[in-house]
């Protein structure tokens, strides 16, 4: 034997070339071709007549191919769709950028019939043409902070223009500028301060704005020196521009800009401090989100007062949509902050101005290259189910997510590739697309997808076939049969009867028809054999004596045997798979009982009943205590009283009891009062099994004398009679205190008043007037 062509085998296969993805096929319910197609990438269909054995399901027809032939499926009868891709438009790759449209990316059409969970794979060619044609818009900040800026800005026309030829013959430059909304709190509105919201002193100051769109796209170097010239300083309050109002208007404002469609589109952010974005607008009131739509009148854009700034999303959206490249040429102390942004926007960079920014032309150059020369391969959006991953075949691939592609330093005119590998999970009803594009390009590959999931068959044409007992027709292999007769060869007429009802007889609990181990004919079921070769049984094909429980990796523990999946076990063993030997030494007793009779001993340990603890059953922790449910037997059986006196004997027929003076049962004493009041003392034995007591008894009970009811009715008498008396005694201090009470307000009163000493006007003294009638006054 030749060793060489071995050796070379070896030698290739290690380097794992020869390595194949494993088919497998995964089935579950089949009971058609489609079903199969369905399952799994790799499930075939074989459509052999009489393929099937008796008692095998149609579902045997659905396996790997490998497995479909040795199964002794003729090749030419299995069906397996492929994938299929088709190219339906290929422009070649242009070199040089002369033509009106070079083309950089090939192919610009592919269409694709995918089998779902089968990927297909296909290479994108990509080259950059030299010479491309480059649109630059500066757009500036002109807050008052970079005044000095502006000075070395308006001078910069000549070496921009210089430093885009180095790039390509065809360059265009537009400019526009921005500050902030003119409402507070982020610009003054006294009217003044609009006019002029610069420092006094500064005479050469322009009214307040948002963002004015100063110079369309031109190649004039002429024009940009005189537009860029008339600019001037504006001002505003807080430190955040509107940046982000601007770049928008900017960007979807391609027609008055002037962005050409055959071009590399770069936007140049020049600022010095941070921005504002969506949800900022709300400190002016300001609540309409931003609608991501052209609004410039005059030049100036219309709505800043009017709308939210835009997100970061809408932004990095906008400007993909329409392959701008954002360069962010700020100052030192925010690089940190637009260095964040930039991670968000696809395609972006960012330079460090100088303090007068007189390295931005610097700065452009070499942020374009940087771009330029990073080609990034990615998609839309992705219709539902549908997976694309991406492999670049270049000298310096790089790995940034699955979604994309990405090749670095890609020199003009160097062809590079990508492997694309598009993936359908499920199928589809309808035809669906997507693109695939270079960020920052404009050329586009369009994707267009369909998936295989029927069968093509080419049955015969015969409505009533032979196979099928000609009462049907070939569907793929399998007998679809005509109304009235049903089975795998329509060979069961089941005349008048309703097909459903037949069916139902098949299926127990309404569950599976015959539990999907057999065919219902004509009512009953007619089962399959297991993977073993033996049959499955039962009415309803429910039993088998292969899937019984397994212990130590034998069926039955090699004990007993499998009976309709339950095991039966040899003589001798136990346990729910004959692990166990039939001891029960394990559960004797101390009075030779197994398990107190309140248990069974399985696998030699006793299984107690609720409530009884291992390992011998011999106490209840849960169960109620016996001294007061057996109270009333005990009370009966000794003293002939109580609930239990007239059925005694039926009642506590589990009880035996003695009397004794003294007990020998070394349980707990229970002392319990019977029905008449009186005071029992017993102890209690529990026998063998659940229920069942012996009973030692003191022969007299603890009653105690009876109350003494004179005394009780005299006491009774007393304390009614001492309460009365001291609820006089209270009352009648209650009055002599109100009465004290009054008094001594009579006699303040008394003390006050003065009217005993007064005179009174109308009283007068009587008079005596005694006439002497002898007396003449002489």
């Amino acid at each position: 034997m030749d060793i060489l062509p071995l050796l070379l085998l070896l030698l290739v296969c290690r380097n794992g070339l020869c390595q194949q993805q494993e088919e497998v096929c995964a089935k579950s319910v089949i009971n058609s071709c489609g079903d199969c197609i369905r399952t799994g990438p790799f499930c075939s269909w074989c459509k052999q007549l009489n393929f099937t054995k008796p008692g095998e399901q149609e579902a045997v027809r659905c396996d790997t191919k490998a497995q479909l032939v040795k199964k002794g499926c003729n090749i030419f009868e299995i069906i397996a769709p492929e994938n299929n891709k088709t190219t339906i438009k290929d422009v070649p790759l242009s070199t040089l950028s002369s033509q009106q449209e070079p083309v950089q990316m090939s192919p610009q059409h592919v269409s694709l019939k995918l089998r779902p969970g089968l990927p297909e794979t296909f290479t994108v060619s990509f080259s950059r043409a030299e010479g491309y044609p480059v649109d630059l818009y500066y757009l500036m900040d002109l807050s008052y902070s970079m005044k000095d800026d502006l000075n070395n800005v308006k001078g910069l026309g000549q070496d921009l223009f210089a430093a885009l030829k180095k790039i390509t013959k065809d360059a265009t430059i537009g400019f526009g500028a921005f500050v902030d909304k003119t409402v507070l709190p982020y610009t003054n509105t006294n009217k003044e301060k609009l006019l002029k919201p610069c420092d006094e002193n500064d005479q050469q100051c322009q009214a307040a704005f948002g963002y004015r769109h100063v110079l369309s796209l031109t190649s004039s170097q002429d024009d940009f020196k005189e537009k860029v010239s008339s600019q001037f300083i504006s001002g505003n309050l807080d430190s955040p521009e509107g940046s982000l109002d601007a770049m928008m208007q900017a960007t979807v404002c391609e027609k008055i800009i002037g962005w050409r469609n055959n071009s590399t589109r770069l936007l140049v952010l020049a600022t010095d401090a941070g921005f504002h974005m969506a949800g900022d607008g709300k400190l002016a009131g300001i609540l309409d989100p931003n609608d991501e739509q052209c609004h410039l009148e005059n030049n100036l854009y219309t709505k800043s007062n009017e709308m939210d700034y835009p997100s970061v999303a809408q932004l990095a959206m906008q400007l993909e949509k329409n392959n701008i490249q954002p360069i962010f040429a700020v100052t030192e102390n925010v690089k940190t902050v637009y260095d964040e942004l930039s991670k968000m926007i696809p395609k972006s960079a960012v330079g460090v101005l100088s303090q007068d920014s007189g390295n931005v032309v610097d700065l452009i150059e070499k942020a374009y290259n940087k771009l330029s020369s990073k080609v990034t391969l990615t998609q839309d959006v992705l219709p539902d189910n549908i997976r694309v991953a991406y492999k670049p075949n270049c000298a310096n691939p790089k790995q940034e997510g699955s979604n994309k592609g990405v090749c670095d330093n890609v020199r003009v005119g160097e062809k590079i590739s990508f492997d694309v590998t598009v993936t359908a999970d499920s199928c589809m009803d309808k035809e669906k697309s997507f693109i695939i594009s270079p960020l920052g390009v404009k050329d586009r590959l369009n994707v267009t997808i369909s998936t295989s999931c029927e069968c093509q068959c080419n049955d015969p044409t015969q409505e009533k076939h032979a196979h099928c007992n000609n009462q049907g027709r070939i569907n793929c292999g399998i007998c679809s049969c005509l109304d009235g007769f049903v089975g795998q060869l329509c060979n069961c007429s089941i005349k008048d009867k309703d097909e459903q009802s037949l069916r139902a007889s098949c299926r127990r609990h309404n569950g599976t028809e015959c539990e999907g181990r057999g065919d219902c004919v004509c009512g009953r079921c007619n089962c399959h054999t297991t993977e073993k070769g033996s049959s499955y049984y039962g009415n309803y094909c429910e039993c088998d004596d292969e899937h019984c429980e397994k212990f130590q990796n034998k069926q039955c523990a090699g004990n007993g045997q499998c009976k309709c999946g339950k095991c039966i076990c040899n003589k001798n063993f136990q346990g729910s798979v004959c692990q166990c030997s039939g001891s029960t030494e394990g559960c004797q007793t101390e009075n030779n009982s197994v398990c107190y009779g309140r248990g069974t001993c399985t696998c030699n340990q006793c299984e107690c009943k609720e409530g009884y603890q291992p390992p011998h059953c011999q106490t209840c922790l849960g169960c109620p205590d016996p001294c007061q449910t057996k109270l009333n037997c005990i009370e009966c059986l000794q003293f002939n009283s109580g609930p239990f006196q007239k059925n005694c004997s039926s009642a506590c027929v589990n009880v035996s009891h003695t009397t004794v003076e003294k007990f020998t049962i070394s349980s707990k004493e229970c002392r319990q009062k019977d029905s008449e009041g009186c005071w029992i003392t017993f102890k209690l034995e529990q026998l063998l099994g659940e229920d069942n007591y012996r009973a030692e008894i003191l022969k007299q009970k603890d009653c105690p004398e009876p109350p003494d009811v004179t005394a009780i009715i005299g006491g009774s008498i007393a304390g009614v009679a001492f309460i009365g008396i001291l609820l006089l005694m209270l009352i009648k201090l209650l009055i002599y205190m109100k009465d004290l009470k009054e008094y001594k307000k009579f006699e303040n009163e008394k003390k006050k008043s003065r009217w005993a000493e007064a005179d009174n006007p109308l009283f007068q003294n009587a008079t005596t007037t005694v006439a002497n009638p002898t007396f003449t006054g002489e």
